[in-house]
């Protein structure tokens, strides 16, 4: 992936991961768009980083993807990067009287469902310049999953497996499509004591193997796996399923 000269938007760019890579790409020298629900941090991020832009968006709202499409398509018509990051974990019971369905659902239309919905809206752009690309924020818990995070986890999967197929229909178009399964990583993703919990790696770190992996030829795979995913993602193949899922989900 070419790392300087492209227009970008990231959703979920006011924290955490997104706004790790907003902070990378545009001091590359990238024109960068931040999108996310708190217009507070927008206006923070935006006057700290001269340059970058940013726009409001609930991705669990149809009306406010379609409002941040026009919003794109008018201002940004050269957008070549979309990075699809936005996403929510909710702990969830399934074993009581009562089912809290609207986390769930929550959960399921922030994490798939406004992906879904912004990526076909944005995809004539992409395909309209030479060379486009869509990374897309998934997990190292899409292969390994917490019992507590069932529709998280899920909902990564998901992605993961929509992916591969949509990776598939493009070849023939100038799109690639990237696959970005994080490990634990030191954000607030599921609470402010993810953001200082030294089982995490530092969000710094992160981002910083991230860049350099995506400077370099893109997998086969479609997929940027930094060191510290590898276990996960290769639990399967390499026989420690049954160990690393006991070890994520103590009896």
């Amino acid at each position: 992936m070419h790392l300087t000269g492209r227009t970008i938007l990231i959703t979920g760019g006011t924290s955490g991961i997104g706004r790790g890579l907003a902070e990378a790409f545009h001091s590359l020298g990238n024109h960068v768009v931040i999108a996310g629900r708190r217009q507070a941090l927008i206006d923070e991020i935006t006057a700290a980083h001269p340059g970058m832009h940013g726009l409001l968006v609930d991705m669990q709202d149809p009306r406010a993807i379609a409002r941040l499409t026009e919003d794109v398509q008018s201002r940004f018509p050269d957008l070549d990067v979309l990075v699809n990051n936005a996403g929510i974990s909710r702990l969830e019971a399934w074993d009581g009287d009562a089912i809290d369905i609207d986390t769930t659902l929550s959960v399921i239309e922030t994490n798939i469902v406004g992906v879904l919905r912004l990526t076909a809206a944005l995809l004539p752009t992409l395909g309209r310049q030479a060379s486009a690309t869509i990374i897309t924020t998934t997990s190292g818990l899409a292969f390994v999953p917490r019992f507590n995070y069932p529709t998280y986890c899920a909902s990564k999967a998901f992605l993961h497996s929509w992916l591969q197929s949509l990776r598939h229909q493009l070849r023939h178009k100038p799109i690639d499509v990237i696959e970005l399964p994080p490990p634990y990583v030191q954000t607030e993703l599921a609470g402010p004591e993810q953001a200082s919990d030294p089982a995490a790696m530092p969000l710094g770190d992160y981002i910083a193997e991230v860049i350099k992996l995506l400077g370099a030829p893109t997998p086969a795979s479609g997929e940027i796996l930094v060191e510290r995913v590898k276990a996960l993602r290769m639990a399967e193949q390499r026989g420690a399923y049954p160990e690393i899922y006991a070890n994520l989900n103590p009896a």
